[in-house]
């Protein structure tokens, strides 16, 4: 499903994505484009007017799992999840939760969104977002979180970064 398939969750290459990502020149405009890896295929990135988002990890495949070992696999997910949000929380300070339900419904019923919600919901990226901002790095506004299109599919954490203030939208 992503450029990260198949690597082991590792911190510090998280948090280094992360740094990356707010280095990386941001779109002006234009519509999101999905980027492939070159050698794979498989999901790299979408980048947009004022905004980039990445895959960090991406748990093993799920088919076949269930009970006890999903629920481990979840357990995992949420511990690197937190590894991540512990981390970005020392350098910037308590995020702030920024719920995926709004856009979920959005989408199910076809009503326009800010772009940004638009491009996580077409990658199936309904995990509720950690938020800070903006950073120190150019003002921007950065968000983690992991998310499973299916119950079968693995889980996958994806980086957010942006230009404009990530916050919740109205219901």
């Amino acid at each position: 499903m992503t450029a990260k398939a198949g690597q082991a969750f590792d911190i510090g290459r998280a948090v280094s994505d992360i740094e990356s990502l707010l280095a990386v020149e941001l779109p002006t405009d234009g519509d999101p484009v999905s980027e492939g890896d070159p050698a794979t295929g498989e999901w790299a990135g979408t980048r947009g007017a004022g905004f980039q988002i990445i895959p960090l990890w991406e748990s093993d495949d799920l088919v076949g799992v269930y009970g006890a070992d999903w629920n481990e696999a979840e357990d995992a997910a949420m511990a690197n999840l937190a590894l991540v949000t512990g981390e970005l929380d020392r350098r910037w300070g308590p995020h702030r939760r920024v719920s995926m339900h709004v856009p979920m419904f959005r989408k199910q019923a076809g009503t326009p969104m800010p772009v940004l919600f638009q491009s996580l919901s077409d990658m199936d990226c309904y995990g509720d977002l950690a938020v800070w901002g903006p950073t120190t790095a150019d003002g921007r506004w950065v968000a983690v979180s992991v998310n499973q299109c299916d119950g079968d599919a693995p889980m996958i954490m994806t980086a957010v970064a942006s230009r404009f203030a990530i916050t919740e939208l109205p219901e």
